[in-house]
């Protein structure tokens, strides 16, 4: 009930019901344990939304690997790359997502319901359309894939907002402690079954080899009959949440505190005070730059792996083992930053993650001797395994060591707006770079046609002459391993200049940190 629709209470009347309410949650806690049974049903409910909102999320990181099995240049993997700048982006929108709502509906509902609805309606669209996107004479329409999948991680952008901020009224003060496990378990299980049981089940080598007793030429599963069937889930789901749940229900012995609203100015202006501030403004700098000698890494190595004839769907099971790590990861890293100096442990694994790209790298070169007629040995896999689980390793020490920074310097009163804007710079600062690392593998690979006097291959149209006349386009220096050693130079030299201003900034006193709007 809106606040403006009740009577204030006498005094005395109000002590007694907060005495009421007290030996009613009092009452309630001795009957059933602090615990999720009372609110099973909200919960369930939010960790479905999450692994929907994990499902598009999932496919768009399919995609590079289903467009690298069929040849196309890095420069078009660097295009599609952008799909993945939305959630490290939806800072800019989220202000108006929490302030404009229509409060009959619900002030989350009123942007879950459209947002779902649309995400449906897209895999539908995407379910008729993408085969001929795929498969076009000219190769696959990468523009018209991108612009897609570009929309549905922002619309899975988007729908996370309304979701994480109807986590905190939907579970109570008890329970709400629940909200962060589902969204990580939730996003985690939604991004498996949109990127590793797709690409298992999508795979005819697969099914034929693990699952099929009779061979086929397709998989269990095509991207059509994928896309279709989650469509339809997220418009049936959405009519149910929008007809059946109610987003303003009471819980028993609790009352319905209704939650406030920034204005969207006044959002926009703090982000801007707050970015202004010398200490912030240097260390969001250094977040932006500090991935650039791992984009090579990060961004290429898989889609070498899968040009140099590693199956995708293998590279993606390899991603199930890592699930009880990157679990118990940021539980036994976090010991060791807690402390005062947590971006010490950040100085420290710098150099560590710079030479697994080295190895990586490698790792790369090493693959087409070891390829069998049968596929890849066993201990192929094993290598390529035990390298991921070092990169985790580096990668969670950095990750655990820049979440417990951010919430040691942010200003407590605002909390919530200046995590969320160093978290956007730290997203933001590893998509960048992988961008850029894509885009560049094209130009700095040198190839020379053999077979054919005269011509070249220094372009999409002379390779083409190239093999009209008879030649074949050869490598003779590959843009990735060129990138690798000048990601890791790049690296070093951040590390020795610019990672030492890192661990200064953990220095600095608290009131360098806070904002000048609450002094």
């Amino acid at each position: 009930m809106d606040r403006g629709e009740t009577s204030s209470p006498e005094p005395d009347m109000e002590e007694e019901a907060d005495r009421l309410i007290r030996n009613s949650e009092a009452r309630s806690r001795h009957r059933v344990r602090p615990g999720i049974r009372g609110e099973l049903g909200n919960i369930l409910l939010l960790l479905f939304l999450y692994v929907l909102q994990g499902i598009p999320l999932g496919l768009a990181g399919s995609i590079p690997l289903i467009l690298q099995s069929k040849s196309v240049s890095y420069k078009d993997q660097a295009f599609f790359s952008f799909v993945f700048w939305p959630f490290s982006l939806k800072l800019f929108w989220a202000p108006l997502v929490d302030a404009l709502y229509v409060s009959r509906f619900g002030r989350r509902k009123s942007w879950l319901v459209p947002t779902q609805y649309l995400l449906g309606l897209f895999m539908l669209y995407l379910s008729a359309t993408v085969n001929s996107l795929l498969q076009s004479e000219k190769g696959p329409n990468v523009v018209m894939l991108t612009a897609v999948f570009f929309m549905l991680a922002f619309l899975a952008a988007t729908q996370d907002i309304a979701v994480d901020g109807w986590a905190l009224t939907m579970l109570s003060r008890e329970n709400v402690g629940y909200a962060s496990t589902c969204n990580s378990v939730g996003q985690t299980a939604g991004y498996f079954l949109g990127n590793v049981l797709f690409l298992a089940l999508e795979s005819p080598e697969f099914c034929n080899k693990y699952l099929r007793l009779v061979p086929k030429d397709t998989g269990i599963v095509t991207l059509p009959d994928f896309l279709f069937f989650w469509g339809v889930m997220f418009l049936v789901s959405t009519t149910l949440v929008a007809i059946l749940k109610r987003e303003n229900d009471q819980g028993r012995g609790r009352r319905n505190v209704p939650e406030e609203t920034q204005g969207v100015m006044e959002t926009y202006k703090l982000l801007f005070s707050i970015v202004k501030m010398p200490t912030v403004f240097t260390f969001c700098f250094l977040l932006l730059t500090a991935k650039i000698g791992f984009s090579a890494a990060d961004a290429v190595t898989g889609l070498k792996l899968v040009e140099a004839g590693v199956p995708k769907e293998q590279l993606a099971l390899l991603a199930v083992p890592m699930v009880p790590l990157q679990i118990l990861l940021p539980v036994v890293i976090s010991r060791y930053t807690a402390g005062p100096r947590p971006l010490d442990v950040f100085y420290k694994a710098f150099p560590f993650r710079l030479l697994i790209g080295l190895e990586y790298a490698l790792l790369v070169w090493w693959t087409p001797s070891v390829k069998q007629e049968g596929g890849y040995p066993f201990y192929y896999y094993a290598i390529v395994l035990l390298s991921y689980a070092l990169h985790q390793v580096a990668l969670y020490s950095m990750y655990v060591a820049c979440m417990a920074f951010h919430a040691k310097v942010s200003d407590p009163l605002i909390g919530g707006t200046y995590m969320t804007l160093l978290n956007t710079v730290t997203n933001l600062g590893g998509n960048w770079p992988s961008t850029v690392a894509l885009w560049m593998v094209d130009p700095l690979t040198s190839k020379e046609c053999q077979g054919a006097v005269g011509q070249s291959c220094s372009s999409s149209l002379e390779a083409g002459l190239c093999v009209k006349e008879g030649g074949v386009c050869v490598t003779t220096l590959d843009g990735y391993y060129v990138e690798s050693v000048v990601c890791v130079v790049i690296g070093l030299l951040w590390w020795v200049w610019l990672g030492k201003k890192m661990r200064q900034l953990q220095e600095q006193s608290p009131a360098a940190w806070r904002c000048r709007v609450n002094q």
